[in-house]
Parts: C-alpha cells; structure tokens; sequence
C-alpha cells in the first residue's frame, strides 16, 4: 500500500488519482478493510488477494476498452 487516508484525507488522495488519471473503483469493504489491517508500504494480505485481483481485472478490462476504442 502507498497511501491511505481516512475523511478529508481519502478525498485529498482521490483528488490526486483524478488529477494524474489514476482509476478510482469504489470497494467500500474491501477498502476498510484494507484500512484497518494493512500499514503503508505493506503489502496486501494474502487473504485479500481474490478481491484486489477483482479490482484490478475490472481496472484492465476497462482500460483495454478505453485503448480498443481510441483506435
């Protein structure tokens, strides 16, 4: 994990996804509990792995969308 906020701090970190294009999915379960459990520069627990590789496989189709469709 390279970043986590809670509040003011979370929506000051989606600010800067936003601004650099960085995709943003909302997990709000997955999220707290990546929260609550994982310090920063950590990595992601194994017993998370199926649901950040959803995440991430839905971050991949959408960009290969977007790629396909520029052509």
């Amino acid at each position: 994990m390279v970043a986590k906020g809670a509040d003011h701090l979370a929506e000051k970190i989606r600010e800067i996804a936003r601004a650099y294009g960085v995709p943003i999915v909302r997990r709000p379960e997955l999220a707290r509990t990546i929260y609550s459990t994982v310090k920063l520069g950590n990595p992601i627990p194994e017993a998370l792995y199926v649901a950040v590789a959803e995440v991430l496989a839905m971050i991949y189709r959408l960009h290969h969308r977007k790629a396909n469709s520029q052509v």
